[in-house]
Parts: structure tokens; sequence; C-alpha cells
């Protein structure tokens, strides 16, 4: 299994930027060829301070080929390009592996 997983640092407007996640970029994100399954949570930190980031995502597939695959699609692009269209706080992204 790998899994993209993308940290969104904090949003000027926080609300907007769940509004667009949920209706707009997480859809998108959802067509990617090879995505065996999709999770997105936001982020609390331990001890009440801000946690580093806003949301993560994770993205899996289930091979190095099937992500590199989905990525490469016009959806994954799609979903690449929409990125910079609600992200203003940042996108961190790096692949784990079994």
């Amino acid at each position: 299994m790998h899994v993209l997983t993308v940290c969104y640092g904090h949003p000027a407007d926080p609300a907007a930027f769940d509004s667009y996640y949920a209706s707009t970029h997480r859809p998108l994100a959802e067509k990617i060829p090879g995505l065996a399954s999709f999770t997105a949570r936001h982020c609390d930190s331990l001890d009440g301070s801000q946690p580093p980031y806003h949301l993560i995502a994770e993205l899996a597939f289930a091979s190095r080929e099937a992500l590199d695959a989905g990525l490469a699609s016009p959806e994954g692009y799609a979903a690449a390009a929409d990125v910079a269209n609600f992200a203003d706080g940042g996108a961190t992204m790096f692949v784990a592996r079994d």
C-alpha cells in the first residue's frame, strides 16, 4: 500500500477552506483512477495549542505504480491543479508505504 499524504497548513478562512474542500476538491480527488481509499481529518493538538496543520488527507493506492498512474491521469492533474484554488496555508505532500 502506498499512501499520498497531504498536510494542509492553516488557511486564512477555515470555514471557506472546509466548504471548498468538501464541495469541490474532495470530489475531484475521489475521481483519481486507482484510488483504493480516501480519508480526510481535521487536526487538533494534545495540549490545546495550534496543531501544525488544519487538515490531513490520505489517498491510498495498492502500489507505487497505481499511485503514479493515478496522479499522471487527467483526474490526477485536475486535483493537483485545484490545490492552488483553496490551500492558501500551503500544502505539504509525501508518500508513506508499507
